[in-house]
């Protein structure tokens, strides 16, 4: 560790803390004014799981096609409108979905300041890892966004905009509940799939081994059932579809920790 690290203060660790995050948040904002400006190709993009057309749509409708079943999702339109029902509405859906595109699209850069701020507290060798923490991290982020975007947004929006309790009782979506789907989608899977690297450090901390995920697997497929019925609608194809990833996650992570506790072992031998 480096010395000068040492001897700051609990207020200039502080006084660090600050500009770490004044830096982050800037490039929020800055990503978020782009966002903005292209309010078109943002809200196009947003927009896409409601028209029937959409990709995951099309794809799931030729796998009914395929084992010889009528799908939902060929439906060439959904059936629901979405609508503004304040005066502001549109306005401030504008510019909160332009916030949160920022988080999304400048989260590397977060990381990378995130880091900065722990690494002189780590070790030399430790900190040669921060390249690779930050794209991984980042990578496993963006695939998770993706993974939201393009299968659990659809699966919410097909499900919970088709349905209905009555003929007499019309969908209208207001405007920000159909981007708070969106988002929360979007966001939640982008966060699970950051399991490998949280299972990284807390191997490294020695909080968890290969053998404690080993042992309470069959409690990890409970949890990743409850969380996939959380962020899925609640239809049981859906929750599996959703599950089988996450599992496959659970398993590299058992890999992970076992790489990083087979190396900690080396290094006390």
């Amino acid at each position: 560790m480096e010395s000068s690290q040492d001897e700051m203060s609990f207020l200039d660790h502080l006084e660090a803390l600050r500009w770490h995050l004044i830096r982050a948040i800037i490039a929020v904002l800055a990503v978020g004014v782009v966002a903005f400006v292209c309010k078109d190709f943002i809200f196009q993009i947003i927009f896409a799981p409601k028209n029937g057309d959409f990709f995951t749509y099309r794809m799931f409708c030729k796998i009914g096609h395929l084992f010889g079943f009528k799908s939902t999702f060929c439906a060439e339109q959904l059936p629901f409108t979405i609508q503004s029902r304040t005066m502001a509405g549109q306005f401030s859906a504008h510019i909160w979905t332009s916030i949160w595109a920022g988080v999304i699209l400048a989260f590397p850069y977060v990381l990378y300041e995130v880091w900065k701020f722990i690494s002189p507290a780590l070790y030399e060798n430790e900190r040669k890892l921060a390249r690779g923490f930050i794209l991984i991290a980042s990578l496993l982020f963006f695939i998770g966004v993706l993974f939201g975007y393009y299968l659990i947004t659809p699966l919410s929006v097909n499900f919970l905009g088709s349905y209905s309790v009555s003929p007499e009782v019309r969908n209208q979506i207001d405007l920000n509940s159909y981007i708070s789907v969106v988002r929360s989608s979007v966001i939640s899977c982008g966060i699970i799939f950051e399991l490998p690297i949280v299972v990284y450090f807390l191997t490294k901390l020695g909080v968890i081994t290969p053998a404690f995920m080993r042992k309470y697997r069959r409690h990890a497929v409970i949890v990743v059932l409850i969380i996939a019925a959380i962020i899925t609608p609640p239809d049981v194809v859906s929750q599996i579809i959703v599950s089988i990833p996450i599992m496959l996650l659970y398993e590299i992570s058992i890999f992970i920790s076992a790489y990083v506790l087979k190396k900690e072992q080396n290094k006390v031998i």
